[in-house]
């Protein structure tokens, strides 16, 4: 069975940060891109980071959205099958559930039921 798990949110005040985990099982974790959404309930989903499967001569490739490029974090463990977002200078405006997805060369994806992150004012 596939499954991706959020943990890590919460409410926090302006300015603190927090990290966001994903642990995956059930699919061959290191072959997926992993993606970071968010989503306020009036609005659509948000991509908000991607860090790419491992490429054979290049690496993972990471890509932000504007509003949180310089003050998140994306980063994954493939040993532990978990992916990471390290969010800083958190404001109001992050305030959404956050899911992790997975998706492969394919087009298969998957999604985690989301995590809440609350920034107070």
């Amino acid at each position: 069975q596939v499954r991706l798990v959020e943990s890590g949110g919460g409410l926090v005040q302006s300015g603190q940060s927090l990290t966001l985990s994903c642990v995956g099982s059930g699919f061959q974790f290191n072959t997926y891109g992993m993606r970071w959404y968010r989503q306020v309930s009036t609005k659509e989903r948000e991509r908000v980071a991607e860090k790419t499967s491992p490429l054979p001569t290049a690496g993972s490739r990471t890509s932000y959205a504007d509003s949180v490029k310089g003050r998140f974090t994306i980063s994954r463990d493939n040993g532990r099958n978990t992916l990471y977002l390290q969010m800083t200078s958190l404001q109001p405006e992050d305030t959404a559930v956050y899911y992790c997805k997975g998706v492969n060369w394919a087009g298969q994806s998957y999604w985690g039921q989301g995590t809440q992150v609350t920034v107070s004012s």
